[in-house]
């Protein structure tokens, strides 16, 4: 690399399931589009799709724009498909029990269990975001497999002791662990500075 050459971006792909809370996915590519030196690659399933219309009126015409690359969950021909892809992380934000299942059992059937697969074999960060409560047994395994497997489940779990004061402040304060995870600089959230005794 010559002395004017910047460095190469830091792919990171950011996968949106079918659970409730598509606003950490939105929001995620947001903190990223804001954070120097990396790129997003965006994948959202058909149910993903669905909830983003639902919970927050978003058309892919609104989301397409927040991410660097778009790939459409179908096409398993993706860069982001194979291993040889230089990529720096996954965040599946949020991730449906359909789809830890499938990362958990290694069924690569679309681009984001693919992707996770990828992940996962070449030993990438890998970050699910689950929502679902209660949870049974067949989640509870699912969630040890893929920790077994070297990825992290991250549910977003608010931390009440920041005193958030607004439904922004708690997604952000989960999207900003994510961010910690993927080794992402961000300002999203306070970070706890102790307290005295």
């Amino acid at each position: 690399m010559g002395l004017s050459e910047s460095p190469a971006p830091r792919p990171i792909v950011v996968a949106i399931s079918g659970a409730s809370g598509a606003t950490y996915g939105v929001r995620l590519l947001q903190a990223l589009r804001e954070a120097p030196g990396h790129e997003s690659h965006l994948v959202v399933s058909p149910a993903g799709w669905r909830n983003l219309r639902h919970e927050l009126a978003m058309t892919a015409g609104d989301l397409r724009p927040l991410a660097d690359h778009v790939h459409e969950a179908g096409d398993v021909g993706a860069t982001i498909a194979s291993g040889s892809f230089r990529c720096a992380g996954m965040a599946v934000a949020p991730c449906s029990m359909r789809t830890l299942a499938a990362i958990a059992h290694g069924l690569g059937d679309n681009l984001i269990t693919r992707a996770a697969d990828v992940m996962l074999k070449e030993r990438r960060r890998l970050v699910l975001m689950v929502r679902e409560t209660p949870l049974h047994l067949g989640h509870l395994r699912n969630m040890v497999a893929v920790t077994e497997m070297g990825g992290i489940v991250c549910p977003p779990i608010p931390a009440f002791y920041l005193r958030p004061q607004t439904v922004q402040e708690i997604v952000d304060q989960a999207v900003a662990r994510v961010l910690d995870l993927l080794d992402v600089p961000h300002t999203l959230s306070a970070r706890w500075t102790g307290e005295a005794a």
